[in-house]
């Protein structure tokens, strides 16, 4: 019975030792690598540049006030559609204290030479009538007369521009803010009861409203110098607008600035495009955008992946080429435009061909 079991547990050790043994040669040996293959294949390779910016108006004009005052009312409210000549709003004027002295002084002034010469031109008309003095000595006093009636009038309109910014004459108002083209409201900065700075040559006054031809807008954006020289006026551009999800617009560079300016470091240069406005699509005056610039474009070239590339030196690309099972070969291949992505192939390869995937 005893050596029955010596045997038995013989049998098991040297058991175990084998399965211990094949067990640790198996996990010690490593498993056969298996390449993953890629394609080549025929492809469109664009290469563009991206211009970061914004959608504003091409004219935006600012309607100032040509009196000093507070605005008394406000017709407009952004959004709407105004012509040219179309009343927006109403200042009420707080005349100067010295302005308006001055002209009360001046029309006191006139209507006193006023009444001078005409007590005058009487007089003279009767020794004319009596032919006491002749016709041209008549006539000066009628034409001073005339001209002291003149300077009445100019007196009683400037002090009545003064104290209202209305003309007496002409029926002019200069107190009332007309629009001076047609197009769209933009802004209305001001609000009524706000005080307002005429625009002169020392001050260029307060807005009032901005208005704008919505219909005619440009893409206004910064172009890295590193891109700026590969670009030229009458490129095509696709405008891509963040809040209108899906919707792209065809624009023309139609403007690169000569003069870069630093940003955070990095020399960037102004670009303007002229896009091409769909009327079913409402374009606000904002919008931030994004304009691929097509710098070059191949259709239907050879292509593979750029990261299947493999570089020595500096001009020498190469690609390991599937010659058997799991068997390579690595041959020198020219390559053309990439898009980051994709790059084109002029020779060393064809579309047969299976490369390694790296």
């Amino acid at each position: 019975m005893k050596k029955v079991f010596r045997i038995s547990l013989l049998v098991i050790l040297v058991g175990s030792f084998f399965y211990m043994s094949y067990f640790l040669y198996s996990k010690s040996k490593e498993p056969d690598v298996v390449f993953e293959t890629d394609s080549v294949f025929t492809s469109t390779i664009i290469r563009k540049t991206v211009a970061t910016g914004s959608i504003i108006p091409r004219k935006e004009i600012e309607i100032k006030s040509q009196v000093s005052g507070v605005v008394d009312r406000i017709y407009v409210e952004a959004g709407q559609v105004a012509k040219k000549g179309q009343l927006l709003s109403k200042i009420r004027i707080i005349p100067n204290a010295v302005a308006l002295n001055n002209a009360q002084t001046q029309l006191r002034s006139a209507r006193i030479n006023y009444e001078n010469s005409k007590q005058e031109k009487e007089r003279q008309e009767q020794l004319y009538k009596d032919q006491i003095i002749s016709e041209v000595e008549y006539n000066e006093f009628n034409l001073d007369f005339e001209l002291r009636e003149e300077a009445l009038a100019a007196a009683e309109s400037n002090l009545q521009l003064v104290r209202e910014g209305a003309s007496k004459k002409a029926g002019q108002t200069t107190n009332e803010v007309r629009s001076t083209v047609d197009g769209m409201i933009l802004d209305v900065p001001v609000r009524e009861g706000s005080f307002v700075i005429e625009s002169n040559t020392f001050n260029e006054g307060t807005t009032i409203v901005s208005i704008a031809n919505m219909q005619e807008m440009i893409f206004e954006g910064n172009v890295d110098e590193s891109e700026v020289g590969k670009i030229k006026e009458g490129m095509p551009l696709k405008l891509i607008i963040g809040a209108l999800e899906g919707e792209s617009f065809d624009a023309i560079l139609e403007y690169i600035s000569p003069k870069g300016i630093e940003e955070e470091g990095a020399i960037q240069f102004e670009v303007r495009a002229a896009i091409q406005v769909r009327q079913e699509v409402f374009l606000r005056a904002g919008y931030s955008a994004n304009a691929d610039i097509v710098l070059e474009q191949k259709d239907d070239v050879l292509a593979i992946k750029e990261s299947n590339l493999i570089f020595e030196g500096e001009d020498k690309v190469f690609v390991e080429v599937m010659t058997g099972q799991q068997q390579f070969e690595k041959r020198e291949i020219e390559t053309g435009i990439s898009d980051g992505i994709n790059i084109e192939v002029v020779s060393g390869i064809t579309k047969e061909d299976r490369l390694k995937k790296l």
